[in-house]
């Protein structure tokens, strides 16, 4: 199957193996495609794993797979990278009522012990 993601991959030559623990996401942008791909799926246990340990307080793994299951994830797009640790993206959806969604992000990102981890989100728009 082609990538939630949209890269143009496999998913498993894409997020895959960042989903199953085999690899970790080498840069900011390859985890926010692959925390797109896990609401896609839904995974909210590697959504939880990918939020950075001291932030993780602050969401709830049950939420975060339900608002994966109850959506119909259609679109990535990335805005911009304009840092190593900075994503502004675009995530499109369909929401629980059939409306279309889109969900502009600009993203923070921290690497702490060779691993990306998500911190937090500037909504957009």
């Amino acid at each position: 199957m082609d990538c939630p993601c949209c890269s143009g991959k496999t998913y498993e030559e894409c997020c895959k193996p960042y989903h199953t623990g085999e690899k970790y996401a080498p840069s900011a942008e390859a985890l926010m495609r692959s925390r797109f791909s896990a609401f896609a799926i839904p995974n909210g246990e590697y959504l939880m794993e990918t939020t950075l340990p001291g932030k993780r307080k602050y969401h709830n793994k049950q939420d975060l797979q339900e608002w994966g299951e109850i959506n119909d994830w259609t679109k990535l797009e990335i805005i911009q990278t304009p840092a190593l640790n900075q994503v502004e993206f675009k995530a499109y959806y369909t929401d629980q009522d059939g409306h279309p969604q889109i969900h502009h992000e600009f993203s923070f990102f921290q690497k702490m012990h060779e691993r990306w981890y998500y911190v937090s989100g500037e909504f957009l728009d």
